[in-house]
């Protein structure tokens, strides 16, 4: 493999001296950018971007060409287990994805294994390759994978949900269910991260996406459990360095230092959690990736420094912070904004190094 130019995004991820803060986005490869709408109505559809390891390939480089990201984050979609799994994932438009067969009994559990990453889900191997590949040693490449607990609501709710009805009920009514479908799918992540991690991926991201539903209790029991399953079965050493985990629960700022104690390399802040507070609470322990409210892409180009400028500031001096938004970038930013941004965190960071 070609050797790694840019190594800030690892180094920060471990907690190592960098010279200026490491930025990338949440969906930087996605429907802001021009070149991404055109290559995805080539390709019909979305599940025909992600299947097909040279559109996937330039979909990941896309944002590089633009922007000078310290990373590239593999174009996927937290959904590709629970379709390996058999449950006919398709997308209505509009409407975000949705499942043919969704998994309501413990009949529908029982039927569950967990799919072989290089055989069921080789369009995906197949594609951290390509980039690797076509990267050449540019800038890391970030693999990821959705939470079991994230995977469940889907699976369970049959796609999106805004209430978690069916989840819940079958977290509340038949806890035993619900356990043996997330120990799958936890043994699912292990493997699918592992075979990312063998096949290129030099970070990977854990996106707890709906971990901040759940009260407490639910969140240990349900979902970090879980997590703490799949930090501690992960590869953490390949190509002679250490490959660094990132967890990102949404709306988990109440439970960070919980987080922490999984051994994760770093955790996912969103917007809700002040950085400066989340580094005097587990700092010592983890690095912190974020956390600008993906909003402020809407304002204007002098806003965007200020709020970059603020974050940096309350996060201060010294190593293991990885600038990012506190969620997806938006559909309907513009991509010169994404570009002041990315150019902010380089130039406002160096103070701090």
């Amino acid at each position: 493999m070609a050797e790694l130019k840019n190594d800030r995004l690892l180094k920060a991820l471990l907690r190592e001296p960098v010279d200026v803060t490491p930025v990338w986005m949440m969906r930087q490869a996605g429907r802001y950018l021009p070149e991404y709408r055109a290559l995805r109505k080539e390709a019909g559809d979305f599940m025909s971007l992600c299947q097909n390891p040279e559109f996937a390939c330039e979909v990941t480089l896309q944002p590089l060409e633009r922007f000078p990201l310290d990373a590239a984050i593999l174009f996927s979609d937290i959904l590709t287990i629970p379709d390996a799994m058999g449950l006919g994932l398709y997308f209505e438009t509009g409407e975000g994805p949705r499942f043919k067969q969704p998994v309501r009994t413990p009949a529908d559990i029982e039927r569950l294994s967990a799919p072989d990453p290089e055989k069921d889900l080789g369009y995906v191997m197949d594609a951290v390759r390509v980039i690797r590949r076509e990267l050449n040693g540019r800038v890391p490449l970030i693999g990821f994978s959705g939470s079991p607990w994230t995977l469940a609501t889907y699976m369970v709710e049959g796609g999106s949900s805004k209430d978690f009805r069916l989840v819940k009920a079958m977290m509340y009514d038949q806890p035993q269910a619900l356990h043996q479908l997330l120990t799958v799918l936890a043994e699912s992540v292990t493997a699918y991260l592992n075979a990312q991690i063998q096949a290129g991926a030099q970070a990977v991201q854990i996106f707890d996406t709906w971990g901040g539903v759940l009260s407490p209790d639910c969140y240990q029991a349900f979902s970090l459990n879980y997590m703490q399953k799949i930090v501690s079965g992960l590869i953490r050493e390949h190509e002679g360095r250490r490959v660094p985990v990132i967890l990102f629960t949404k709306n988990g700022g109440q439970w960070l230092e919980w987080m922490a104690e999984t051994g994760t390399d770093a955790l996912g802040l969103d917007w809700t959690t002040n950085i400066s507070d989340a580094r005097n609470r587990i700092g010592g322990k983890v690095a912190l990736q974020g956390n600008m409210d993906p909003s402020v892409l809407y304002a204007s180009p002098q806003r965007i420094r200020q709020e970059v400028g603020k974050i940096l500031q309350q996060f201060g001096s010294g190593d293991g912070h990885v600038f990012n938004l506190g969620h997806g970038i938006h559909q309907f930013v513009e991509p010169e904004k994404a570009a002041v941004f990315v150019h902010a965190v380089h130039e406002l960071s160096q103070d701090y190094h």
